[in-house]
């Protein structure tokens, strides 16, 4: 019965982890924050505002938000295109990527993401970096 109770615990460690950084986001809610301050920061950034002009703002803050969330195991379904998709055709660059990533960070530090937690999820997002940029 122990052996049952400790493989079961063992399995379900992951689950709990992705959760814990689903929690340590803040939830839905804290993600929607999160993603609301790295938008308004980079319509202020000259290096990467222009890759926004003409898109439905708040379309995107709402399809970031429910990717995050589904990319970090929260009860969210990302519903939008691949990110090869989303942004053919942008010429998005290496510096582009890298400064919509420090405007997350920032965003993250400013609503008290634990350093660990920012790291956890940046490896889960960095694997989209090469879907995204066409340099």
């Amino acid at each position: 019965m122990k052996r049952l109770i400790l493989l079961a615990s063992l399995l379900l460690m992951p689950l709990a982890h992705a959760n814990d950084l689903y929690q340590q986001l803040g939830e839905k809610q804290g993600i929607s924050a999160i993603v609301e301050e790295m938008l308004y920061r980079v319509g202020g950034d000259e290096r990467i505002v222009h890759h926004f002009d003409g898109v439905d703002i708040v379309q995107v803050h709402e399809l970031i938000t429910e990717q995050v969330c589904d990319v970090v195991g929260g009860p969210c379904d990302y519903q939008g295109e691949t990110m090869q998709a989303a942004h053919q055709g942008m010429g998005i660059t290496h510096a582009d990527f890298n400064a919509l990533v420090e405007h997350l960070i920032i965003a993250m530090e400013k609503h008290d993401v634990p350093v660990a937690a920012q790291n956890r999820l940046l490896a889960r997002l960095a694997p989209m970096y090469g879907d995204i940029t066409e340099e």
